[in-house]
């Protein structure tokens, strides 16, 4: 005569480590803590739309994720007003800091900004918005779940969605282009506006970033690539801002001299076996 126990354990239909187990790792995936998530938004000069902008971002962080989100001012160099906006909305607001940097340079801001900040993932988007917040979530969720080191926005995936003139078009894709060929890159858009980083590329990479203007994004990805971080690529929807103040062929002139150097540092570093150096950056800030 079989024993009951023998007999339990023979039923087909009665497999409890298996449901055990299913349990456990869907408890696992719904028990996530959300990242907190600082968005940094450089401006300089830009007293006209930094309130809006900046409530913006605010209300897309509240309502359209469930990130422990701030925002976070970086002026640097305005004389038109930004600061005392700046100041006003951080006073204003828990959730927005305020930071004052008396020498320019987008790179600059962000890099100050993010070596301050403590958040897990820091993000940044430039003022006038021209890429649509919705795809914030794909570039923080991308270090945050998938396993990403740093996200970036491309205005030349297949999948994106652009509205600019010829002439920036024609910039853009040429200098990505010569990006590719003379760095050996893999990522599509060198300098998207939008992008996320992890805590350890703030930690690594960050310092060894020499540029302080706007080469600063080409220079970022593409040591950050080199040394085997893993970068998302973002397509997003982007409408070009009429009144950008960025001097594009100046802008570009600095990026192709950025790019020259950036190939001698790699091709010294892998010449004599060395690290990537790390620059010491000293910015002054304002009371």
């Amino acid at each position: 005569m079989p024993c009951a126990g023998r007999s339990a354990r023979a039923r087909p239909d009665a497999p409890p480590v298996k449901i055990l187990e299913i349990r456990i790792q869907v408890n696992a995936a719904t028990s996530q803590t959300p990242p907190t998530v600082d968005v940094v938004i450089p401006v300089l000069n830009e007293r006209k739309v930094l309130a809006q902008s900046t409530e913006t971002v605010r209300a897309y962080l509240r309502e359209k994720t469930n990130y422990r989100g701030r925002v976070v001012i970086v002026d640097n160099g305005s004389t038109d007003g930004t600061k005392e906006i700046g100041e006003d909305l951080a006073r204003r607001y828990p959730d927005v800091e305020f930071i004052h940097l008396t020498e320019r340079g987008r790179g600059r801001a962000l890099r100050i900004a993010w070596m301050r900040s403590r958040a897990e993932i820091c993000a940044y988007t430039d003022v006038d918005l021209s890429t649509d917040l919705k795809h914030l979530n794909a570039l923080v969720d991308g270090i945050a779940y998938e396993g990403f080191d740093l996200a970036t926005g491309s205005r030349l995936h297949p999948a994106s969605e652009t509205k600019r003139g010829f002439k920036r078009e024609f910039i853009s894709r040429s200098y990505n282009l010569l990006v590719k060929v003379l760095l050996g890159t893999r990522f599509s858009d060198a300098q998207c506006g939008f992008k996320a980083v992890s805590r350890r590329v703030i930690e690594t990479v960050i310092p060894q970033v020499a540029d302080q203007g706007w080469f600063f994004d080409t220079e970022l990805l593409t040591l950050a690539e080199r040394q085997g971080f893993k970068i998302k690529d973002v397509p997003v929807r982007w409408i070009d801002d009429d009144d950008s103040r960025v001097k594009i062929l100046k802008t570009a002139w600095d990026d192709i001299k950025g790019v020259l150097r950036v190939r001698r540092t790699l091709a010294e570093a892998r010449r004599k076996h060395t690290p990537i150096p790390v620059v010491h950056a000293h910015t002054r800030t304002s009371p």
